[in-house]
């Protein structure tokens, strides 16, 4: 009997231990860890899921620009409800970060909209940019990539579409001294789903294609039909009203046989 009850009490004393053992663990789970450094402020970002962050310092300032994922959510600046894209945000006192506005996205979820990656660059160290601007490269959602006036970050304004009518986006980089901007895309002409887009972007307002790059054969090559793939077109012929007194010669398109020439059009004039 005695036995058994403190067998009992081993077993409840062991399952406190393991309790009291886990509580640090679930608390340290709920609060964020750091080493070497420590928490000076936070933005909750309109509860817009942040991925691709950008800070540069801008006539005293330094502003962030955060891309997001696709959603939508409440911006208490507008009242409107928007599809997430990018929000900017004054960093100067990092204890008190600052929301100054926020540019919509593409519809859609997840990777599928919004405007995931941002950069940016003064207009002072671009060769050939505004050196009283400042400006942002970013994507829109999957089907373009944009660049944006932001100045004054409180009022954004689109300066031009650098491409469109893509299939995807992904990753980007630009080189604000050279204004050289290597833009990961889906273009329609390449087989695979993204490839390496080289653009000039040394003057924001005028973008100029340089190259794209992918692995060989990749790229749809537009070739001329293969002469065994002409097939026999009924004869058929059209007259052509000319200014002369005779008769426009009148075509036909024609396949034969023969190994020197598989197709041929062949012409005759009549008087």
């Amino acid at each position: 009997m005695h036995q058994r009850k403190w067998l009992a009490c081993a077993c409840v004393l062991a399952a406190l231990a393991v309790c009291a053992a886990q509580a640090p663990a679930q608390e340290r789970r709920t609060r964020a860890e750091s080493k070497d450094m420590r928490l000076l402020g936070h933005h909750d970002l309109q509860a817009r899921s942040g991925y691709h962050p950008a800070i540069i310092e801008q006539n005293g300032r330094w502003i962030a620009y955060v891309g997001h994922h696709g959603g939508r959510a409440l911006n208490p600046l507008t009242g409107v409800v928007e599809t997430n894209g990018t929000s900017i945000l004054d960093v100067t006192d990092p204890r008190n970060p600052r929301y100054l506005a926020h540019i919509p996205g593409e519809e859609g979820e997840g990777e599928a909209g919004g405007a995931q990656m941002v950069r940016a660059c003064n207009g002072r160290v671009l060769p050939k940019g505004d050196r009283a601007k400042t400006y942002l490269l970013r994507t829109f959602g999957l089907s373009a990539q944009e660049i944006w006036d932001v100045t004054v970050p409180e009022q954004p304004v689109i300066l031009t579409t650098v491409e469109k009518g893509l299939r995807d986006t992904h990753k980007n980089w630009w080189e604000c001294d050279t204004g050289i901007a290597y833009l990961v895309s889906g273009v329609r002409d390449w087989r695979v789903r993204r490839i390496m887009q080289v653009w000039d972007l040394s003057d924001p307002a005028k973008p100029a294609h340089v190259r794209g790059h992918g692995l060989p054969g990749t790229r749809r090559v537009r070739r001329a039909p293969s002469r065994r793939s002409c097939t026999a077109r009924p004869r058929a012929a059209r007259r052509v009203t000319a200014s002369t007194s005779r008769t426009a010669p009148t075509a036909t398109a024609s396949c034969r046989s023969s190994t020197a020439r598989s197709c041929s059009r062949g012409r005759r004039s009549r008087r």
